[in-house]
């Protein structure tokens, strides 16, 4: 990428083997998503359309108050396609997207993870519009307490300065050619984020568990390339079944009912045709529906709510 490797001959101030880190093991070259392969949460969509794609594709239109946002946090249960989401967006706002986790920069050598995390910040300035998304946040922003040991302290206070500067440096610069830059992380514990960090994630989207029609159209894209004689009522049937169900315990769900055609086989599995194998029906799901249950307690789904209610805005 000619941009990534005028960006490298021009380095200045920053590590340039940090920099080579982040390239080689951060920065995503994944498959690319779209809206439509995200099944409900409209509200969601809609949310990340104006504080994140719209901005990034017409930043002459977003200025001054409509300035976007430097952090916006995905909250919900997990499986519930957070991660998802974040590849969604990067994609349909042109950004250039950092994947990373806690794992990623955190070193065992004093001093290495903050110089990995100017790289970062660094990386993610000169290659904007990006997106550094962070999954389960919560792993390094947690409340900051007497047990917390000194390297973890400098990592956190590294973060959360490289994050500050992006609202300065923003508000520094004039014209189209600022730097566009989002923090977009995911938890499942958002209760346990350090309050300084919440406060600078401006937006906070609950991402909750599927509602029925989220769940319907899961289940006829997951069975749409398998043989099947499910109709229309099987899947309103299997739908209304899956309440509380994530959107990972339906793709489960989905595999544990496609192996019993397969199953139905015995010994003539190794001989059979493959058009010979018979097609998914209602009661493949049933039979699946007692091995796979839902993953998620109401008394979890219950404290989730109550944070949002509290602090966040849902993605319904």
């Amino acid at each position: 990428d000619p941009r990534i490797e005028k960006v490298m001959d021009e380095l200045h101030g920053v590590d340039r083997g940090a920099c080579e880190q982040i390239l080689d093991e951060i920065l995503f070259q994944g498959e690319k998503l779209h809206w439509d392969d995200l099944a409900g949460l409209e509200a969601a969509k809609t949310s990340l359309k104006e504080t994140v794609v719209y901005p990034f594709l017409r930043p002459d239109l977003f200025k001054g108050l409509r300035e976007p946002v430097t952090g916006m946090l995905l909250f919900g249960p997990p499986g519930t396609g957070k991660t998802m989401i974040a590849k969604t967006v990067a994609n349909e706002s042109q950004s250039t997207f950092f994947s990373i986790s806690a794992s990623s920069l955190l070193s065992k050598y004093l001093g290495e993870s903050e110089k990995l995390i100017r790289a970062l910040f660094y990386m993610a300035k000169r290659l904007s519009p990006s997106i550094i998304f962070f999954d389960e946040i919560d792993s390094l922003l947690t409340a900051r307490g007497d047990g917390e040991n000194e390297s973890s302290r400098r990592v956190k206070t590294e973060f959360l300065i490289q994050w500050s500067g992006l609202s300065s440096s923003t508000a520094r610069e004039d014209g189209d050619d600022k730097p566009r830059v989002l923090v977009l992380a995911a938890t499942n514990l958002p209760w346990a984020i350090d309050e300084a960090a919440r406060r600078r994630f401006s937006r906070r989207l609950y991402i909750p568990l599927p509602e029925f029609d989220t769940r319907l159209a899961q289940l006829r894209k997951l069975c749409q390339s398998q043989k099947s004689s499910l109709s229309e009522t099987d899947f309103i049937i299997i739908a209304n079944q899956t309440k509380g169900y994530s959107n990972s315990d339906i793709t489960a769900l989905a595999k544990e009912a496609a192996m019993e055609p397969i199953r139905d086989l015995g010994e003539n599995l190794m001989s059979i045709d493959y058009s010979q194998i018979r097609g998914l029906c209602l009661e493949d799901f049933e039979k699946a529906m007692r091995v796979i249950r839902r993953s998620v307690a109401p008394e979890t789904l219950k404290r989730f709510e109550e944070w949002a209610a509290r602090y966040g805005s849902t993605g319904v």
